[in-house]
């Protein structure tokens, strides 16, 4: 046997941990988008949240205006990050509406309270089934909808102070 067939072994230990190490390094995609940017929200009724306003359902969003969709929870830590923005985008006059995840009432009203309340609407989604129907991943997350109820973008994660002028124009863009 040829000395240099001792070697080939440790060779190819090494290229597969070289491999691995790269791997680990860079995961590539680290999220999931919604397959439904670009189509229509699926059907959907969610009752109201909190007392004093309405519920959300698909038909709330086909209005004819374009308007942006969160997804939130009021445990959830980025969310309370997001809220300033979602205050600005309300006062730049976008209208916001909103799906509340695995929530109570009396959480999402002094989540509210406390960090500002843009909504229109608060639909309750406690089994999640509307969040994950419109390919929603985590919280926060928000969709711009066109005015035919159709998912024009996503943004994913919490709404930093440089992604406000992006909303408006992406908002702008779906009418």
């Amino acid at each position: 046997m040829k000395r240099w067939t001792l070697w080939v072994p440790l060779a190819i230990f090494l290229a597969v941990i070289a491999l691995a190490a790269w791997r680990l390094t860079d995961p590539g995609e680290t999220v999931v988008r919604s397959a439904l940017v670009g189509k229509p929200l699926p059907e959907f009724s969610l009752p109201a949240m909190i007392s004093g306003k309405p519920g959300l359902s698909r038909a709330d969003l086909a209005t004819g205006k374009p308007r942006l969709l969160n997804v939130f929870a009021s445990w959830c830590v980025p969310c309370i990050a997001e809220a300033p923005q979602l205050m600005k985008l309300k006062a730049a006059g976008a209208q916001i509406d909103a799906v509340a995840i695995k929530d109570s009432p009396e959480a999402v009203k002094a989540f509210l309270a406390r960090h500002g309340d843009p909504y229109a609407r608060i639909g309750d989604d406690r089994d999640r089934l509307v969040q994950i129907g419109i390919g929603s991943s985590g919280v926060p997350e928000t969709f711009v909808i066109d005015g035919q109820g159709k998912i024009a973008a996503q943004h994913i994660g919490d709404i930093r102070e440089e992604d406000v002028p992006k909303l408006l124009k992406a908002l702008e863009a779906a009418e």
